[in-house]
Parts: structure tokens; C-alpha cells; sequence
């Protein structure tokens, strides 16, 4: 049987081979952590130190400032210097605790559970949160939240997200090779709160050798199975993998949930496994520095709060100077200006190019081939609806389903007149959605 998809999509230059075979290393920060207090969905965080006070590794300090919201912990020994307005990778600026890093690295005696099998649901679901677990494949979502539905006996399926479709990135596939049995272990604590549930690996298969790894791992785990997926972007969406997994379509107006389904990326899970388990909070994660901008691309294991500069720095600095800089991979990424910003609990890549090829392209007139209405995913036509947003028509951007649009970048990947459809149906989403929350 043929590896499962979705509808649509595209087949971008992966450009894996520079990263891919660099194991993990982990890398030390040398200057002060900046933590933004917004680094997930929700609330933020709100502060708990104060200026002078004495930090260890793995303190608290900031707890979640609601249901969805989750705490800060801190990822290196110093004293608080600062709790100020920092400029983060979309060019916002967030208040943010700022730690004058001590270089010991001092740590807090963690709690790890000998029994996670005794745990309750709600056990599980309480040190998920405490422990600031949130979706680190980009959006930030407050795990704890997501593994909280209505239903919890109508969830059948918890889908690990191990497509790692965005070119370039390739952290999550150096975790399934050097970590797989945490992974294995953190699906299955998750299973542990929804017992009627199958946890399912979704690998692509441009990543043979994970998926012949964890197919032997999960060998004899009756509720752990792995789904060998086509590797194709955006396949790794959580609508798309979601279908391809289960045939079940869900919507805007929908969450995975309503399809029985839950679904975490690789990090996530280890990072579930880590608070469960170990007892450990979120303060580092692995994230793939690359692009042929970059001396020694690689993968890294750092301390959220580092300053991408220092990253970039372990990577053996740049090999020539880069044009373009973009935090997360080339399709949904956005670019940066510069390395002086704080890394982040979804930080999962850095991709460094030469030549800022889209910024040397000129679009031209839409020529109605139909090639971004075979691309989308979401089964919309891409050429119309940015029409309607370049000429401010709300009301028929609405009409034609622009706002089940994902921004994936599918149509302006594929577009022959090299039109920033994306671009445009994001904006118009943006002015829809913001005119929605007034009313």
C-alpha cells in the first residue's frame, strides 16, 4: 500500500541534505537570556521576579496568566537585570524578562515521577502544564489546553506530527533518530489520558530510515503504530495530516478534536515526556540552523532565551553574507532584519540564504492557468481571492472561503506569474477576522 496524502500541495526544494546528517550538538549561551513574556497562543505570562532578584535553571519565573497561557522558566543561573519592552522575531516588541546569564548554570532539584503509569488524566494534564509545554512546531498553542477537549472519550486517534514537511528544517528528524525512545515513551503518556485512543506516527517518506527505526521500536506497543505519509508540502498541516491519517476533513470553524483527533509535533511530545516524567520544565529545545549562507549548518540543542546571534555563532558564523534571513522554514517563515532577537519556545529553525531570490522577482498578470487552484490544499481558488483582497472586497473574499485559507504558500510556490497570492489572502484574512472581533 502506497504512502497516504492529502489533496493538492506542491513539491518544494528541500534542501534537508545540508543539516540532516549533523547529529544534535548542544550549545551553551554565553550572553543574557531574554524571555519574551508571549511565547505561546493565549495570555501572557505574567512576571513573578523582580530586578536584582537571583535565578537558578529551571525556576519559575513567570506564571500563565490564564486558562490558555502558560509559565516561563528560566533556562540558565544570573540575576533578573531587566523586565522591559525586547524586540522579537516578527519585529514586535514584547515585555520580557531579561537574566544576566551567571555562566554556572545552577539548577533546581527536579521531582521525576517513578510511576507515571499511576498517574490520573488530570495528573498528567497538571504537570503538563506547570511544566510550560506548548505546540513548539510554530504555533505555540498551550499543550495542556489541547489535551483538555469536551469529550476526552470521543478522541480515537493522537496523531504525532513527524512529517517535517517545511524544506530545510530538519530538527525533528535528528530527534526521532537520537531520541526516539523519549518520543515513543511521551506518546505514550499521552495515550495514558485517553484510553480509547491510537497513537499514530505520521513519518514522510523521504525519511525511510525513522520510519524502519520506529516501526521496530513500536513493534509491540498495540496502540502505537506507524503511517508512512507522501512527502509533499504542506503535509505536515494539521488539517492536511489529519486527512491523510484518517480520511477526516475538519474546517475553520472546526477543532482536531471534532474529528476525534489530537495531534503534537515531535518536540512537543518529548517535551511532554520531559515534565511527566523527568519533572522538567521547558528550557531548551533543538533547532536546525542552516542555509548556504551558513558555515557548519547543523542541529542544536539551546537554551530558550539565546540570542540567535550566538547561534549562529555556533554554527561556525556565515560562510558569506546572507541576503535573507528567516525565522522557521522558507514557505510559512517570516523574514528578520537582524540576530539581535531572543529565541523562543517555537523557534525551531534558522534558514540563512545568499540571494534573496523573491525579493528579485517581478510578478506579472495572472494568466488563469488554474495551477494555484491545484495546489491548495484547502481545495479554494487562490487567483480569486487575492483579487478580491487587492481590491479590498471583504464581502467576496468571505463568499469564496477565504477564510479556511491556511497560509501555506502553496499558490504563490506554484504561480508561473509569480504573484504573491499568500501574501494577499493573508492580509485580507487578517482585516476579516480583526473586523469580526470589533463586532
Amino acid at each position: 500500500m502506497g504512502s497516504k496524502t492529502f489533496k493538492g500541495g506542491v513539491h518544494p526544494f528541500e534542501g534537508k541534505e545540508l543539516a540532516k546528517d549533523q547529529p544534535i550538538v548542544e550549545v551553551l549561551p554565553k550572553g543574557d537570556l531574554v524571555y519574551p513574556l508571549s511565547q505561546h497562543i493565549g495570555a501572557p505570562a505574567s512576571p513573578i521576579v523582580a530586578v536584582g532578584d537571583k535565578v537558578l535553571k529551571g525556576q519559575k519565573i513567570a506564571e500563565a496568566g490564564g486558562f490558555v497561557s502558560s509559565p516561563i522558566y528560566a533556562s540558565a543561573s544570573g540575576t533578573v537585570k531587566a523586565i522591559e519592552p525586547r524586540r522579537v522575531a516578527v519585529g514586535d516588541m514584547v515585555k520580557s524578562i531579561v537574566v544576566s546569564n551567571d555562566g554556572e548554570f545552577a539548577e533546581v532539584e527536579y521531582t521525576p515521577c517513578d510511576n507515571v503509569a499511576a498517574l490520573s488524566a488530570q495528573e498528567i494534564i497538571d504537570r503538563v502544564k506547570e511544566a510550560g509545554v506548548v505546540g513548539m512546531g510554530g504555533a505555540g498553542f498551550p499543550t495542556h489546553v489541547k489535551l483538555s477537549p469536551k469529550e476526552p472519550e470521543k478522541i480515537e486517534y493522537i496523531i504525532a506530527n513527524c512529517a517535517e514537511c517545511e524544506p530545510y528544517l530538519t530538527a525533528d528528524y535528528r530527534r526521532m533518530l537520537e531520541n526516539p525512545q523519549e518520543l515513543i515513551e511521551g506518546m505514550k503518556i499521552i495515550l495514558q489520558i485517553f484510553g480509547k485512543a491510537k497513537g499514530i506516527l505520521g513519518i514522510e517518506d523521504n525519511k525511510p530510515d525513522c520510519i524502519q527505526k520506529l516501526t521496530e521500536m513500536v513493534r509491540d506497543e498495540p496502540r502505537i503504530e506507524v503511517c508512512a505519509l507522501q512527502t509533499k508540502y504542506p503535509q505536515g498541516g494539521e488539517r492536511q495530516l489529519i486527512y491523510a491519517v484518517t480520511g477526516r476533513a475538519i474546517n475553520s470553524k472546526m477543532l482536531p478534536a471534532d474529528a476525534g483527533c489530537i495531534v503534537n509535533n515531535v518536540e512537543t511530545i518529548i517535551a511532554v515526556y520531559n515534565a511527566v516524567k523527568l519533572g522538567k520544565p521547558v528550557t531548551n529545545r533543538i533547532s536546525t540552523i542552516t542555509g548556504d549562507a551558513v558555515a557548519k549548518p547543523g542541529n542544536y540543542l539551546y537554551n530558550i532565551g539565546t540570542n540567535y546571534a550566538e547561534l549562529i555563532d555556533a554554527a561556525g558564523g556565515f560562510s558569506s553574507q546572507p541576503e535573507k534571513i528567516i525565522s522557521g522554514g522558507p514557505m510559512m517563515g517570516f523574514s528578520m532584519f537582524g540576530l539581535d532577537i531572543p529565541t523562543t519556545k517555537t523557534s525551531s529553525s534558522l534558514l540563512c540564504l545568499t540571494k534573496d531570490e523573491v525579493a528579485q522577482i517581478e510578478p506579472s498578470a495572472c494568466i488563469n492557468c488554474g495551477r494555484c487552484v491545484e495546489a491548495c490544499p484547502e481545495l479554494l481558488v487562490p487567483s480569486r481571492l487575492a483579487k478580491f483582497s487587492d481590491n479590498g472586497l471583504s464581502g467576496e473574499f468571505e463568499q469564496w472561503n477565504g477564510l479556511e485559507c491556511i497560509e501555506c504558500g502553496s499558490c504563490s510556490f506554484i504561480c508561473p506569474a509569480r504573484r504573491q497570492l499568500a501574501q494577499s489572502i493573508k492580509t485580507m484574512k487578517k482585516q476579516v477576522l480583526a473586523a469580526k472581533r470589533k463586532k
